[in-house]
């Protein structure tokens, strides 16, 4: 027998990431972690407006609903992989109370590890390689990492301040619409605030129709809006289904980020795509999660309302200062971010280095979120209202 004899392999090897991996920007958020922890090491006291995780903590119900189903021994095995069947029940019912949306609890909701891993391995149900998906941009950086993960083709879509921050669809030329095979929108709008109309989503649904095109709606700051002005769902759309579904979660409606814990809601065919891809990748969502979500989505819904107030105050605490710092606030009626236009000439990343070494305030350049947001930035209402206050105070000495 003859031996093969070579080289051990060096203790000191290392391995070459994927192609797909390169292709990646690097994500925006764990870069400003970096930069903020090492300005913070030299004794900055940080007002940290960067990242949209709520700061105030879950709603006391949720929290018992959890605590009473993770002691049900039923919910320690392993979950349905689509979502318990109460859960979508629940899902079916809140569309039909807030929307006027009949859904089949069975095949038209599937339960999410967060709406952001629905994002992402949706494109993977039904995009195949080269084929063409068309993201919004500044927006939420998933669309694009989904889509390339699937192998698709980014096709990205400016929101423009003149528009309203909200995509022209109609501008998509007739050969990029023929290779599309889905679109993303969101609204209320991350980064911006900006919201839409039924009758844009209305038109969207036409247009969609028409190309055989996906719409998938991002809806997870729906329940974030001021004044009490109720956001519509893609869904009330006659005849949505057929080419829409909506991406849903109860993280920032009822401060649950950490939870984990989502929902999709649309056509069948798109509810059974994404679940196969979810059954081949992991095993549901941990019921006694799903539990508690029953709980916020049927509880008292008092709480999201004082929560929108709150943000309300703190968006004008932030205002101030500024204005007072001389720049320009989109006048957004949703979500808890604040989008900012600069002076003509400062780039985003310079005003956010600078904010962040000459008066302590994280907030995230808008080039972060696409090419469309250069000149921007966004600033996250998760502090209180006397650090925003301080925030403004500190805003209202820089001139820029």
């Amino acid at each position: 027998m003859k031996f093969y004899n070579k080289e051990p392999k060096s203790q000191n090897m290392s391995f070459e990431l994927s192609q797909r991996l390169k292709a990646l920007p690097p994500y925006l958020f764990k870069e400003l972690d970096q930069v903020r922890d090492e300005v913070k090491a030299r004794g900055v006291d940080i007002i940290d407006l960067g990242v949209g995780d709520p700061d105030r903590p879950t709603p006391a119900p949720v929290i018992e609903a959890l605590q009473k189903a993770a002691a049900d021994p039923a919910n320690h095995r392993y979950p349905l992989y689509s979502g318990l069947n109460a859960f979508k029940d629940v899902v079916a019912g809140w569309y039909q109370k807030r929307h006027g949306v009949t859904l089949e609890p069975a095949t038209e909701v599937c339960s999410l590890i967060g709406s952001k891993e629905g994002i992402a391995h949706f494109p993977l149900a039904f995009v195949n390689p080269g084929e063409v998906v068309l993201i919004p941009e500044p927006g939420y950086p998933v669309y694009n990492s989904g889509t390339l993960f699937a192998g698709g083709r980014p096709v990205f879509m400016p929101l423009l301040e003149k528009n309203g921050f909200r995509p022209d669809y109609q501008a998509v030329d007739e050969a990029t619409a023929a290779q599309a095979k889905i679109i993303w929108v969101n609204y209320p709008n991350n980064p911006t605030g900006a919201t839409a109309t039924l009758d844009f989503y209305a038109g969207l649904v036409a247009w969609a129709k028409k190309w055989r095109i996906i719409v998938a709606s991002d809806a997870a700051y729906s329940e974030m809006t001021y004044d009490g002005r109720p956001h519509p769902s893609i869904l009330e759309v006659p005849g949505a289904k057929e080419v829409a579904l909506e991406f849903h979660s109860v993280s920032k409606t009822y401060n649950m980020t950490g939870w984990r814990l989502g929902w999709a809601a649309g056509g069948a065919d798109f509810i059974r795509g994404l679940g196969q891809i979810k059954n081949n990748v992991d095993s549901g969502v941990f019921q006694a999660v799903q539990v508690a979500g029953m709980a916020a989505l049927n509880g008292d819904q008092e709480p999201v309302r004082a929560m929108g107030r709150l943000y309300q105050e703190r968006r004008e605490a932030l205002v101030k200062g500024l204005a007072a710092a001389g720049l320009t606030v989109f006048p957004g009626t949703a979500t808890f971010y604040v989008w900012v236009r600069l002076p003509a000439g400062l780039k985003s990343a310079e005003f956010s280095s600078r904010l962040l070494h000459e008066a302590g305030i994280v907030a995230t350049p808008g080039n972060g979120f696409g090419p469309s947001g250069e000149g921007f930035a966004r600033f996250a209402l998760v502090q209180e209202v006397d650090r925003l206050n301080e925030a403004a105070a500190r805003l209202a000495k820089l001139k820029f």
